[in-house]
């Protein structure tokens, strides 16, 4: 990284390993699915007097941010502000004339333009508008991405986590297994979608601000302009806070690219995290693909005394590419593991709603009710070493935060809840009873109808797709290796590693019967 600060007094240095930096956070709220999000985000766009800057991996204008009001209540709202987010989005501009609107998206999703018609209608229209400019990102590496998804009004309110403002994203937290309302804009339905994200106001959504607006800047455009402090806020009213006055981190994922070094505070930081877990460690990804991740588990599982690892990711990876990809590293890497935890501490899980599996989006996790982290990233390489993530993170070691746990018990048990077809109130006294939560989600036999966790045991991959997860063929730890498959002790199972060595006890195995 840049040893001084850039000529536009962005500072690029990390404060310590992992942590780009720490800022206080005068309110927080972790948003959870898309129902809520949508609502909130429109409620704080509403209120914005100089700047909104989206940042994302996909962005729809198709989409609309509110859905389900009585037919009344619909045409009241529509008279008043549109629901569609592209014309929201022109509306916003129309009403508060001091506002400008920059909107930076990763530059693949211009392919996905050719089933959007309606989209290149608003995007040509806003071409000709003085204050809303769209980008594409395409600074990074080839076969890199933009990854984040962070929403900043005003330089006091930003969002970060893992909810694009995109199509196939809405859904309440009842997840109802046939919701008439989960459908894309042309009226298709879609599966259930669990996410999370969180919002934030204060000093730390000025830091994020400074890292959008960089980002930006590198993503082509123009430097924005500074904003003029002005009174008020963004926060959506009537909207409780689930922290106040507490001191957040913010740690970064972005691959080397012209002149700049890479930046891993993202690996860095699961590394110190699953190193900290004492009691529990429960997470919520889309992917379990990540060597070191997985290396960093099977270190603790080996130990005496491991701590619980519960995991709770989708049946399998959204899309054909990236579940043959990621599908089969997870199976691989599951293995390696199970063989290792002899005391039955690692568990994966799936949501399910009736017969259906709920999408895991979701990049959450949780050790020991002591630190909160939500982000853009995932258990995989890409977030580690080749994609631009952004997490943010509460941690109860700091001073600040010494009250924060909990808030943080309140929503894994929420969450927990939301999984099992439970009240939170039920869920202490069931893990209480039962002594851990893999064993309260055994006690309950996955869970109680309509939504249940249901134990995740993956299948055994072929031969091929073995030889490609083993050589992290699309997923490699570096840029360079995108496109090749990595030789024997250079890809998943490296020499003298635990998970190595216990592959080599599976293949034994499986030699002798």
């Amino acid at each position: 990284m840049t040893s001084e600060p850039a000529a536009d007094g962005f500072d690029d240095r990390p404060v310590e390993p992992g942590v780009w930096r720490y800022a206080v956070a005068r309110r927080v709220r972790v948003i959870v699915d898309a129902q809520d999000y949508f609502d909130l985000m429109q409620q704080a766009m509403l209120k914005a007097r100089q700047r909104v800057l989206l940042i994302s991996w996909d962005f729809d204008t198709r989409i609309h941010l509110t859905r389900g009001r009585r037919w009344w209540q619909r045409a009241w709202r529509h008279r008043e502000y549109p629901a569609r987010l592209g014309s929201f989005i022109v509306w916003l501009t129309h009403h508060c004339h001091d506002i400008d609107i920059r909107i930076l998206n990763w530059s693949f999703g211009t392919l996905k333009f050719l089933r959007r018609g309606s989209m290149i209608l608003d995007l040509v229209s806003w071409l000709w508008h003085p204050r809303i400019a769209y980008k594409f990102d395409s600074a990074h590496p080839v076969g890199c991405s933009h990854h984040q998804k962070i929403v900043l009004i005003d330089d006091t309110l930003a969002v970060c986590g893992g909810i694009d403002m995109a199509d196939g994203r809405w859904d309440t937290r009842a997840h109802h297994e046939h919701e008439p309302l989960r459908q894309r804009p042309g009226g298709q339905p879609y599966g259930p979608w669990h996410d999370v994200t969180m919002m934030l106001e204060g000093p730390a959504a000025a830091e994020l601000d400074a890292l959008g607006r960089d980002r930006w800047r590198r993503a082509g455009g123009r430097p924005l302009r500074p904003l003029v402090p002005r009174p008020g806020s963004a926060w959506p009213d009537e909207l409780a806070a689930h922290f106040e006055n507490v001191e957040v981190g913010i740690a970064r994922t972005r691959a080397a690219y012209k002149g700049e070094a890479a930046v891993t505070e993202v690996e860095e930081l699961f590394l110190e995290h699953i190193r900290r877990a004492k009691r529990f460690l429960y997470a919520e990804n889309q992917y379990f693909a990540s060597r070191v991740v997985a290396e960093a588990i099977a270190a603790r599982l080996a130990e005496p005394d491991a701590p619980e690892f519960v995991i709770v990711h989708p049946t399998s990876a959204h899309g054909w590419v990236e579940s043959t990809v990621m599908d089969p590293i997870r199976a691989r890497l599951a293995r390696a593991i199970e063989e290792i935890d002899r005391n039955d501490r690692f568990h994966l899980y799936s949501p399910w709603t009736g017969e259906t599996p709920i999408y895991v989006h979701a990049k959450l996790l949780i050790v020991d009710d002591e630190i909160l982290r939500i982000g853009s990233s995932n258990f995989n390489n890409r977030s580690m070493r080749l994609d631009s993530e952004c997490d943010l993170f509460i941690d109860c070691a700091r001073p600040a935060n010494a009250g924060a746990g909990d808030a943080i018990r309140a929503l894994r048990h929420s969450l927990l809840a939301e999984h099992c077809g439970l009240a939170p109130e039920e869920v202490g006294p069931l893990i209480d009873k039962a002594g851990s939560m893999a064993g309260m989600i055994a006690l309950l036999g996955g869970g109680r109808a309509p939504r249940t966790l249901r134990p995740f045991y993956p299948g055994e991959p072929t031969a091929l797709e073995a030889r490609l997860a083993d050589g992290e063929a699309f997923d490699p730890e570096e840029p360079a290796g995108m496109f090749s498959i990595q030789p024997p002790g250079r890809g998943l199972f490296r020499p003298g590693s635990l998970l190595a060595r216990s592959m080599n006890r599976l293949n034994r195995k499986r030699r002798a019967l």
